[in-house]
């Protein structure tokens, strides 16, 4: 086993527990990789703001290591918070998703520094600024807003009928990629825009080879980041899809302090992991 020198970590449903809290155990074990000289990484569909919070809980915001935040569209140092990479939805691409899901009667959201920009109220976003903290602003021009450009655009609202404009999105919007993050949720990002290759661009930064790079996640999201990285790992309450793809399923769940356990057994422990030789 190649010793592992970056630790990427997806949050929701891997890292952070059920009640969004990161245990003691884990963040001692998160330290104690870092002590040893293990990169860490955050990679998440949160806001950079958002992300920022639970880097600090880490002890990140003091040690070399980085925010992959958005899922992929931007890129920071976690101990100066400088973004060293980004990528924006084109203006066109963004007035067309949302004229499209406006039309629908869908809902469209935007995060950007601390604040949930959404179109309308409606519960979902409320779900939204509940699990990120994010302040939630109600925009009466929105179209206006994005004409700009944003990083990512999300559209919430019931999975049945969100599944033929997720379809109706993929057929019509160039320069942009559909993603169903959550089942409640489209996810609009700029076309190659993802956690994978967020995560390389990382560690060819840092000159860490793939076969070093050990990666954490549980859902479809987290599938680009799991594909590139050497060890590859589901958490158990990972989607089955993920499950397939890793080199190991931990034997907790998110609540149970999976990430910890498994930090310990593989990297502060002596068991060992099989490198999983992905295509590029």
């Amino acid at each position: 086993m190649v010793p592992i020198r970056l630790l990427a970590l997806d949050m929701d449903d891997t890292l952070l527990r059920s009640d969004l809290s990161i245990s003691y155990r884990t963040r001692n074990a998160v330290r104690k990789a870092e002590a040893k000289g293990v990169m860490v990484v955050l990679a998440s569909t949160r806001a950079p703001a958002a992300l920022e919070h639970f880097s600090g809980v880490l002890g990140l915001n003091k040690h070399h290591g980085y925010l992959i935040s958005n899922n992929g569209t931007v890129i920071q140092e976690s101990h100066t918070g400088k973004i060293i990479y980004e990528l924006m939805l084109s203006s066109a691409a963004a007035l067309l998703v949302f004229d499209m899901a406006d039309a629908e009667g869908f809902a469209v959201q935007v995060y950007e520094d601390d604040i949930l920009y959404v179109s309308r109220n409606n519960e979902f976003s409320e779900y939204d600024k509940k699990i990120t903290g994010l302040r939630q602003v109600v925009v009466d021009n929105f179209r206006s807003m994005v004409a700009s450009g944003c990083h990512k655009l999300l559209i919430p609202g019931d999975p049945m009928i969100l599944k033929p404009l997720a379809q109706l999105l993929e057929n019509l919007s160039e320069g942009a990629t559909i993603r169903a993050c959550k089942p409640y949720r489209l996810e609009v990002l700029p076309s190659g825009a993802d956690k994978g290759s967020a995560l390389r661009l990382i560690a060819e930064k840092c000159s860490i080879q793939r076969e070093a790079v050990l990666a954490v996640g549980d859902s479809m999201n987290d599938m680009s980041m799991l594909n590139w990285a050497g060890y590859p790992v589901a958490m158990v309450n990972a989607d089955s899809k993920i499950k397939e793809i890793a080199a190991l399923v931990t034997d907790k769940s998110n609540d149970e302090d999976g990430v910890a356990d498994m930090i310990e057994r593989y990297i502060l422990g002596d068991e060992t992991l099989s490198v999983v030789q992905q295509a590029l």
